[in-house]
């Protein structure tokens, strides 16, 4: 009986520790946050912003990262990365920014990194 007891706590004990070490949380949120500002450093309301990820192997594979958001009065733009990023991964993306309002157009890179927020200022003219 003592036999049959030890074994079940050790399966048991054994059980909680594979669950507490493979169900990690991610601690912070996975965030892009992209500044629109014109000419005389004003930030820019209602710019899109486009976040693309660009192929570099000589035969080009389809895009999987691309999203669009709209500033707002601060004139930021904010992406929420944590349905990208995977606990453990090193790294999420460097991605290419499309910014526009009207005419004026300006682009930059943001390189995204996990469990952080990460920010850019791109200069619309």
């Amino acid at each position: 009986m003592k036999l049959k007891n030890s074994v079940f706590l050790t399966c048991l004990m054994l059980f909680v520790l594979v669950l507490s070490f493979g169900c990690k949380k991610k601690k912070v949120d996975t965030i892009a946050m992209v500044y629109v500002k014109d000419a005389s450093n004003n930030f820019v309301p209602n710019a899109r912003v486009i976040l693309y990820g660009k192929s570099t192997l000589e035969v080009p594979k389809e895009v999987v990262l691309f999203d669009t958001a709209y500033t707002n009065e601060s004139g930021e733009a904010s992406f929420n990365f944590n349905d990208v990023y995977q606990s453990g991964q090193a790294g999420v993306a460097v991605l290419n920014i499309d910014a526009s309002k009207g005419t004026a157009f300006g682009q930059g890179i943001i390189k995204v990194e996990q469990e952080k927020t990460s920010t850019e200022t791109v200069f619309v003219q």
